[in-house]
């Protein structure tokens, strides 16, 4: 894998940020606006439930971490449907650059956007709300990673589809965290699901990722199986975004549909 094409793909988008305010108003402002939200929704809840009368801000947090998934997610889909907007899509293919490399640089660049728009809104969130994601300590490093790397697939599961179907599915890329939001358990516990959906639930590393962050939260208990099992299952399902991408990509140049993308 060559790491100069890595970094030129990487520092290509870099440029497109830098360059353009808009693109960094927009990675700032939906995070900060999430956190305003979820920040009064989260005093609500706290005066009017006693399941969260002992930790303050136990909302806000869960909506701090759903929007470091979501944004992951979006800003690696984000920067393949540039390519696709910009007509730049062919280019990218016909260069002399491996898939894994796109992959590597895509997924290297997501995170710097993701933190672009996180950082401001979670360190706002401690003046307005007196609520810092940083009290969870050092598992929040493994939650956070366990996050961005199943963001980078649904990512990859995304951009496999538009090379598969074309810009129509780009619909897909905004919808489908929020299709899997209601059997991640962000905001309640699994409890809360009937029997049936609980198995689904599990096979997912969402539960795992916001129950453990409630049990430090509420009940200062760490539970390093919990994690290592969301990161696990992160990966094993990274691995499917990686071959399904590949499956698309092979797929779409033996129908010659690559060479018709963006057009």
């Amino acid at each position: 894998m060559n790491r100069n094409k890595i970094f030129a793909l990487s520092l290509r988008h870099l440029y497109l940020i830098k360059g353009s305010f808009p693109r960094i108003l927009d990675l700032i402002y939906w995070p900060t606006i999430q956190i305003f939200l979820w920040g009064f929704i989260s005093k609500f809840f706290t005066l009017s439930s006693s399941f969260y009368n002992n930790t303050v801000g136990i909302i806000l947090s869960a909506a701090i971490l759903y929007d470091f998934l979501f944004r992951s997610s979006i800003s690696y889909n984000m920067m393949f449907l540039e390519e696709i907007w910009s007509r730049n899509f062919t280019n990218l293919f016909i260069a002399p650059i491996k898939i894994s490399e796109i992959i590597a640089a895509l997924t290297l660049t997501a995170i710097l956007r993701t933190l672009i728009g996180l950082v401001p809104a979670a360190l706002l969130a401690i003046p307005f709300f007196g609520v810092s994601i940083f009290k969870i300590g050092t598992p929040l490093i493994f939650l956070l990673v366990t996050l961005y790397i199943f963001g980078v697939t649904l990512g990859l599961l995304v951009t496999a589809g538009l090379v598969r179907f074309g810009p129509s599915f780009e619909n897909i890329a905004w919808a489908s965290l929020f299709f899997l939001a209601p059997l991640g358990c962000i905001y309640y516990p699994i409890e809360i699901l009937p029997i049936w959906l609980q198995f689904l639930a599990k096979l997912l590393p969402l539960v795992y990722i916001f129950e453990e962050m409630r049990n430090i939260l509420i009940y200062d208990i760490i539970n390093f199986s919990q994690i290592l099992k969301a990161i696990f299952i992160s990966f094993v399902y990274f691995l499917i975004g990686v071959a399904v991408f590949y499956l698309s990509y092979d797929g779409a140049k033996n129908r010659g549909t690559l060479i018709n993308m963006g057009e």
